[in-house]
């Protein structure tokens, strides 16, 4: 059986997932246009270790969800937070500031749902994400919290 090219592509099992590793997590990308024929969704499973987060940014031109499958997460929306627990999640709409950290001693695994996957040209020379964690109020917001790696 000949393998698919990612247009083809309507099935990844895990030997097909796409592994990275950034400063924050490491992802498995499930659903990407390199991965298969989706031009409105991305999908990636994200694995981060404890004490790690992925601090305050945001994305200028795609909404995002994010849905613990394992451990907590101190899930930060805007200037709110909530501890949410495998099963749980909470909606991004594109270009609002959040982040992800996870204070605790578990290991967290979550799934980060975003779209579009393809951006038109005009928005696609964005910095995505942007980071704005040296920002105020974005820097002291969590002041008294622990830190993250």
């Amino acid at each position: 059986m000949s393998t698919p090219n990612s247009n083809e592509r309507r099935f990844v099992q895990i030997a097909d997932a796409i592994r990275e590793t950034n400063p924050w997590t490491n992802n498995e990308w499930l659903c990407r246009p390199d991965v298969v024929g989706a031009d409105k969704l991305l999908l990636v499973r994200a694995n981060m270790d404890p004490g790690r987060c992925h601090s305050f940014h945001f994305h200028p031109h795609r909404e995002e969800i994010i849905y613990v499958i394992y451990g907590r997460a101190e899930q930060w929306v805007g200037e709110e937070y909530r501890i949410l627990s495998a099963g749980e999640m909470a909606h991004i709409p594109a270009g609002t500031i959040h982040a992800t950290y996870n204070p605790h001693k578990e290991p967290l695994v979550f799934l980060a749902i975003l779209s579009p996957a393809k951006l038109p040209p005009e928005q696609s020379a964005a910095l995505d994400p942007t980071d704005v964690s040296t920002q105020e109020p974005w820097v002291s917001i969590r002041q008294g919290r622990p830190e993250c790696a």
